[in-house]
């Protein structure tokens, strides 16, 4: 008697919904990434105060300028001095400029290293000045102790 031996067909299972799946988790986590480390720079390490407060609305228009220690200014991938630091600062008038807003619109964040000269500092604000940039914030790490 001669016993037939069936071939067991192995079931394949259908990928395409779980890759789907596994998309829409990467554009999920994307959008929830944390942006704020755009706003740093490794060359600059903030001072820290207790009197620190939080914004109490979000700015409409920043431009972010880091003063490393030894006073270079970075403004987006760029590196600045003091004399120099007018033509980025127009570069970015001429965007706010083109999307319809005004100067006065614009808010100056700068972001100094701690062991940066006060006088460092002052002197990125006076060029800010020159070009009519008026609101300035002052980042620092919040001390909690």
């Amino acid at each position: 008697m001669r016993v037939k031996s069936k071939k067991v067909d192995l079931a394949e299972g259908d990928l395409t919904p779980m890759i789907d799946m596994a998309f829409q988790l990467i554009a999920f986590f994307m959008v929830l990434i944390n942006f704020a480390q755009t706003e740093s720079n490794d060359r600059v390490k903030l001072p820290s105060s207790q009197l620190v407060k939080p914004p109490e609305a979000p700015l409409e228009f920043p431009i972010i300028l880091h003063v490393a220690k030894d006073g270079e200014i970075f403004l987006g991938g760029d590196s600045f001095t003091a004399e120099t630091l007018r033509v980025g600062l127009n570069n970015e008038i001429a965007v706010i400029k083109a999307e319809g807003k005004s100067v006065k619109d614009a808010n100056v964040v700068i972001r100094a290293h701690k062991d940066t000269a006060a006088g460092d500092v002052q002197e990125v604000i006076r060029v800010a000045q020159e070009v009519n940039l008026e609101n300035f914030a002052l980042r620092v790490k919040e001390d909690r102790s």
